[in-house]
């Protein structure tokens, strides 16, 4: 079963949503790059809005009707590719701008896909694991037109997990009489998935965070680290730097933040919230708020919670020297410039949470040849593909002068839109 729904951080009145909050960076990166105007207009709108209709007899016998989206925002580069999340909050510009967002992390990626997302407005934690498969079940069949190892790859994301996917897998399966394993990424191994695919966002984190640090000739075990959620992503992103030698200060989670001026034990922090569910009692250190573990005096905060943590509110109190975006939308629109002002580096989320999309690009590419590789060799490829992703970004930020967050949607958009005019437009 999905883990625990986590409430979203409401959006503060006048902030822009989602999908406005992706196209006001997208339009800054356009005008820097004086993207044809044309092209842009291509781009910044989806390829196809899909809306279904989920009936479902509930365990009381009643029967429910759910909502459901999968957008895709192109398929330039190849199939469309993006996580099905479910959250009974979630709308059809968050989708929008997921699936954006999901075009550009593809492209600075350099795998061979164009970006998707869905979602059904349902509460997990109001739901039996019988409702739940009739959901994904009946959400798969009205989308089994969309979905396909050529067409559309869904994958995991906020409340869905490796039993769901098997479920999709199986239920296009059925349909196709035929076993497909390469319709969805996220799988458990023994169906399909790919080794390393559980700690490849960490992985990514960690990598671009040591490319960053190279660019700036620093030794990673001179540096200290406050890490932000300790989840699938915050918690491997801080295995992995205190592996590297990063002196981690402090680490938070649903129940507040925790901070050792020695550096938390991250081996024990880990090993505690697998038993326990949160970090509270573990005994880590000093107990302050999330939004003070956001203020500490640190070299690198890594944002791996929720969206909209850092904004124009706060953002002049960050002392954080390099911000690596391991959850998606950390930083708002508003606070983009009172951080770049500030000398502040950012590895923006497109870039820096991206080892979980290569390695669903690799779990695909197994599942269509048929062989496995070893977890060392997945890693091994993650890393050269994460290096070498960051250092396209950086050179394209140098380049133009901007931020590394602009600079890696120039490099997308150039990318995309050399593909675009190379294929034309049919019609």
């Amino acid at each position: 079963m999905p883990e625990e729904y986590k409430e979203p951080a409401p959006y503060r009145k006048g902030e822009p949503n989602p999908f406005e909050s992706m196209m006001i960076r997208f339009d800054k990166a356009c005008e820097l790059y004086k993207l044809d105007e044309g092209l842009y207009n291509y781009l910044k709108l989806p390829i196809k809005q899909v809306i279904v209709s989920i009936p479902v007899r509930m365990d009381s016998g009643k029967l429910e009707v759910f909502e459901g989206y999968r957008v895709i925002h192109d398929n330039i580069l190849g199939p469309s590719k993006g996580g099905i999340r479910y959250a009974p909050d979630v709308d059809l510009d968050e989708v929008k701008a997921l699936a954006s967002w999901m075009t550009w992390k593809c492209a600075i990626a350099n795998i061979p896909f164009g970006g998707a997302k869905g979602a059904v407005k349902c509460d997990p934690r109001k739901l039996s694991q019988r409702e739940l498969e009739m959901i994904t079940r009946r959400y798969t069949v009205n989308l089994i037109e969309i979905f396909g190892p050529d067409s559309d790859i869904p994958a995991p994301d906020m409340n869905t997990d490796e039993q769901i996917m098997a479920w999709i897998m199986d239920t296009y399966s059925m349909h196709k009489n035929e076993t497909v394993t390469g319709v969805v990424t996220g799988k458990p191994i023994i169906i399909g998935g790919s080794r390393g695919r559980r700690e490849a966002t960490g992985r990514g984190v960690m990598i671009a965070t040591m490319a960053a640090l190279k660019t700036q000739s620093i030794d990673p075990t001179t540096t200290t680290a406050v890490i932000q959620g300790f989840g699938n992503v915050g918690s491997v992103s801080a295995e992995l730097l205190s592996e590297k030698g990063v002196k981690i200060l402090a680490v938070s989670d649903v129940t507040g933040g925790y901070f050792n001026a020695n550096g938390i034990d991250v081996k024990k922090a880990v090993e505690y919230i697998s038993k326990n569910r949160t970090l509270e009692g573990a005994g880590l250190g000093d107990s302050i708020t999330n939004e003070q573990l956001l203020e500490l005096e640190c070299d690198i905060l890594v944002p791996a919670a929720k969206e909209d943590q850092i904004t124009g509110e706060n953002a002049d109190k960050i002392k954080a020297k390099l911000i690596v975006e391991g959850a998606n939308g950390p930083i708002s629109a508003d606070a983009d410039e009172i951080i770049y002002n500030k000398g502040i580096r950012v590895i923006p989320d497109i870039l820096a949470n991206s080892g979980g999309v290569i390695v669903s690009y690799f779990e695909w590419v197994q599942d269509r040849i048929g062989y496995f590789w070893d977890e060392d060799d997945v890693n091994h490829r993650l890393n050269r593909m994460m290096t070498e992703a960051f250092n396209n970004v950086y050179n394209t930020a140098m380049e133009y002068n901007t931020s590394f967050r602009l600079g890696a949607y120039i490099y997308a958009i150039d990318k995309v839109s050399k593909v675009l005019k190379l294929r034309g437009i049919y019609g």
